[in-house]
């Protein structure tokens, strides 16, 4: 069992070294984070005095890197912007390297080895016997589960990335974290919608101030200053951005198909008018997507400008100033909408729809917010603002949330009830529903799921019908 010591962040503050010395603060505040995103986050909620004065905590941010293969993958420390995150803390910490050999997303602690792991920490990141304060992305699993439970006696706070935040808990908490967890932070990218996560143990949300968040963004592409890739798309003069995603990594979609569905993503663009565009890809995205997309430009007659360094895609919008911003169900589309008023527009949610399992995997409610109110490129309704969205986004929403995790909230039961006798026979809003699950759950345009026997009868039937 071995924990390794913390590394002093770029900033004025002296940190203290791994000793066990006293921090000579009352509590620590630890801030576990995984994406750049996630930190500017937190960075426009201490800005925002969320978490107190500076002088009340010591502050340690937890980089955790949460990929399949870590040391193949960009550390967060890499990230364009991420020193002047890292200012707003006294120390960085790397998780990676504290659980080393274990995997951040598997390990957590044997609960009588606890008291021991929390020993091991306090000594190694000098903690002493100062009170601890969690804040954490995901409670429901690695490495904020695992924090959890080494610091059995923290408070927690949860900071949502993105727009799962709207979508329910992932699974059941243990009544001890449950019980610790105080606020939901967020940021209020889909304006008068409120989350899901956590909603069943009374934790209430909070909003990370607009300003702070806008300013933290600022901030972080203004490090991208003499970048040669960011000057090279300006001069690029572009105005539309292409955001890919990683469905084919969380086996959504095949590798062929997201391929696919970026070529359509400039082949809208291009039909919208846009003859200078910048894609943007995932940074675990395979290479050849460039090359796929390059040859589509060039039959489109499309200038194409590929930026896959480590900057974040709202640092484009900062510096590039796009007039489109076309994804599939990213939250920088969002991003792009509410903190830079960027018409937004989608490619491809209602294939991912019908493709993505289980029905409560987390990406469902991101996926439907999405398709709910951001325009389809490819109609010809053309790019919009969505703004707060219609009045059936929070009834759609919470919905769809109760038939994911219907155990965890059935007080939503009676108004998904109302919901589904009200939209029944609609077309638009069906395709949010699996009616199979609908049939278990015994609601309205449910139907029981077909026997396995009856099933291989009918594909018998099939086959023979073809020969």
């Amino acid at each position: 069992m071995t924990a390794k010591t913390a590394k002093t962040a770029p900033t004025a503050t002296t940190a203290p070294t791994a000793t066990g010395r006293p921090t000579g603060h009352a509590r620590v505040q630890i801030f576990e984070v995984s994406t750049l995103y996630g930190a500017a986050t937190l960075a426009a909620a201490i800005d925002a005095g969320q978490f107190g004065a500076p002088e009340d905590a010591r502050r340690i941010l937890l980089v955790s890197n949460n990929a399949a293969i870590p040391e193949t993958s960009l550390r967060l420390d890499a990230m364009t912007g991420y020193d002047r995150i890292a200012t707003r803390f006294h120390d960085v910490i790397d998780w990676n390297e504290a659980i080393h050999p274990h995997h951040p997303a598997t390990w957590a602690p044997r609960p009588e080895e606890a008291p021991l792991w929390q020993r091991v920490f306090r000594t190694a990141w000098a903690l002493g016997t100062a009170p601890v304060e969690l804040v954490v992305e995901s409670i429901q699993v690695n490495p904020a589960r695992a924090l959890a439970a080494v610091f059995a006696e923290s408070t927690v706070d949860v900071y949502a990335d993105g727009l799962m935040s709207y979508g329910p808990t992932r699974e059941e908490l243990p009544q001890s974290i449950a019980c610790r967890v105080g606020r939901l932070l967020h940021l209020d990218l889909v304006p008068g919608l409120r989350p899901l996560l956590l909603s069943e143990y009374g934790v209430e949300p909070e909003l990370v101030p607009d300003d702070a968040f806008r300013a933290v963004l600022t901030e972080i592409a203004e490090a991208a200053e003499g970048d040669r890739q960011v000057t090279a798309a300006v001069d690029a003069e572009p105005t539309a951005l292409l955001l890919g995603q990683y469905l084919a990594s969380l086996g959504i979609l095949t590798a062929d198909e997201e391929e696919e569905l970026h070529i359509r993503m400039l082949r809208g663009a291009a039909a919208a008018g846009h003859t200078s565009v910048i894609f943007k890809p995932h940074p675990t995205a395979p290479a050849r997507y460039s090359t796929a997309l390059n040859e589509a430009a060039d039959q489109a007659g499309v200038r194409l400008t590929v930026l896959d360094g480590p900057l974040l895609a709202e640092t484009f919008y900062e510096r590039c100033r796009p007039t489109l911003v076309v994804g599939c169900f990213s939250t920088a589309m969002v991003t792009a909408s509410v903190y830079y008023g960027v018409p937004v527009a989608r490619v491809g949610t209602d294939a991912v729809l019908a493709r993505l399992t289980p029905y409560e995997n987390s990406n469902r409610v991101p996926l439907t917010v999405v398709d709910h109110i951001v325009p389809d490129l490819e109609t010809g309704t053309g790019p919009a603002v969505p703004g707060a969205g219609p009045q059936t986004l929070t009834p759609l929403v919470r919905a769809v949330g109760f038939c994911m995790q219907a155990k965890l909230h059935p007080l939503l039961r009676e108004e998904t009830v109302r919901f589904l006798e009200e939209y029944q026979g609609d077309v638009d809003m069906a395709r949010y529903f699996d009616v199979e699950r609908l049939g278990r759950l015994g609601l309205p345009g449910g139907q029981a799921a077909p026997r396995a026997g009856g099933s291989r009868l009918r594909r018998t039937l099939t086959r023979s019908g073809r020969s």
